[in-house]
């Protein structure tokens, strides 16, 4: 990869090519379990702004420019009152459209001149436990129909994970299926898939020459699926998936259209970002306390224990007996580690990738680099959705499982999308 291609996929903020790729889409902003009602002002950075997200007296929704329009405080500090968001500096009022409807210090509340001011503001949705925004130009497109937005709450578990890099390695960890192998290899986990024997731990992983990785394009994206040998007449497959522009969606707990983990990561700024993990189940409830000890290991403020400021508690005693990595039993850690040791900010033209096993990382970045040159030339990128009859995500789904060596995955995936759209 040239420098020029990895700023241009890596740099968010105002005015970014990759920036304006990012804000055609709809975006987490929050969790609702960050804004209960009477809530204080949130501040919140998102691709390279500085933003307040208040819930007005009504419980209205607002995301407007952190800083005052007056003399640039901090509006996180206002007071919630008079319908609105109060700036504590001179008492100027918003509301949450960004709209200054009171000037106190000012003759008739400023009623000559406030209308003139065009605070920024950004349009806010709450859907199944997070808030999003739309930071983009014109009119918003709609929020993509995920399988998570067609269940009851109580079927869906999200949160979120502080992670001190650029939104695009982390991303790209959830389509490098091979390092599931590795990385993730657990004692009495083998992460190459159910069925299969628990093999020795050893400096060659979990399936040493047994796995390759093929990929498909589709509407929302790109079908990874890591493929394994398994005995002489089996093998087995794991179909994750690439979504435009910064989602995964792999297979997680669940399998087929039962249900899938998506992995959202959304830029704070250029070195640091937000992982969204919306998990969710067509056909039972979730524990969300379960999910909560099973899967996370964070503090308050969703920052993970295991960091890099105690080099992620690694300990070597363990990688001899139970973890390949030594970073404990729990996926998400590992993936901290390993996305945020590449670099505030991976350089990629330092990388050395592999055909057999990088293919999708390849084109996933062929296909942000499109939307850029889309966005550019005045067209909406992939996966922009604005036709509500369009907007069936049912074929996203993510699988794994064990079938006749003779099996197609695409030929396999093809079929189960299509019994998904009847």
């Amino acid at each position: 990869m040239t420098e020029q291609d990895n700023i241009l996929l890596t740099q968010t903020g105002p005015r970014t090519p990759c920036g304006e790729l990012m804000r055609r889409y709809w975006q987490p902003a929050a969790l609702s379990e960050e804004m209960p009602a009477g809530a204080p002002p949130l501040p919140i950075k998102l691709l390279g702004e500085e933003l307040v997200l208040f819930r007005d007296e009504g419980e209205r929704l607002g995301l407007i420019d952190a800083h005052c329009a007056h003399r640039g405080a901090d509006l996180s500090y206002g007071r919630l009152e008079d319908g609105g968001l109060r700036c504590i500096y001179h008492g100027w009022l918003y509301d949450v459209n960004g709209k200054i409807i009171d000037m106190p210090g000012e003759v008739d509340g400023g009623k000559s001149f406030r209308d003139s001011i065009c605070h920024k503001s950004y349009p806010v949705e709450e859907r199944a436990g997070v808030i999003f925004a739309y930071m983009g130009p014109g009119k918003p497109p709609l929020i993509p129909n995920y399988g998570y937005l067609t269940v009851p709450i109580n079927h869906v578990f999200v949160t979120k994970i502080y992670q001190e890099c650029n939104y695009l390695q982390a991303n790209e960890g959830n389509i490098d299926i091979v390092h599931l192998s590795f990385l993730h290899f657990n004692k009495h986990r083998d992460t190459g898939g159910p069925g299969i024997e628990p093999v020795k731990f050893s400096g060659r992983g979990g399936a040493p020459g047994l796995e390759t990785t093929e990929a498909d394009l589709t509407d929302f994206g790109l079908r990874v699926c890591k493929i394994r040998k398994v005995g002489d007449d089996r093998k087995y497959l794991r179909v994750g998936n690439f979504v435009m522009p910064n989602l995964s969606a792999p297979p997680g707990q669940f399998n087929g259209h039962e249900g899938y983990l998506m992995n959202w990561h959304v830029p704070i700024d250029d070195t640091h970002h937000w992982k969204y993990i919306i998990i969710f189940n067509r056909q039972r409830p979730i524990d969300a306390d379960e999910q909560r000890r099973s899967r996370l290991e964070l503090t308050d403020g969703y920052r993970p224990v295991r960091n890099k400021s105690n080099r992620y508690l690694q300990d070597r005693t363990s990688m001899k007996t139970e973890s390949y990595s030594g970073i404990g039993l729990v996926f998400q850690a590992q993936d901290v580690c390993i996305t945020e040791s590449a670099g505030a900010i991976q350089d990629r033209t330092k990388e050395r990738l592999v055909m057999s096993s990088d293919a999708a990382i390849v084109v996933a970045r062929k296909l942000i680099l499109k939307g850029i040159q889309d966005v550019k030339e005045g067209r909406d990128p992939q996966h922009v959705i604005r036709d509500a009859a369009s907007n069936n995500l049912s074929h996203l789904f993510a699988y794994s499982g064990i079938v006749p060596k003779e099996t197609n995955w695409k030929d396999l995936c093809n079929g189960i999308a299509a019994e998904a759209r009847q």
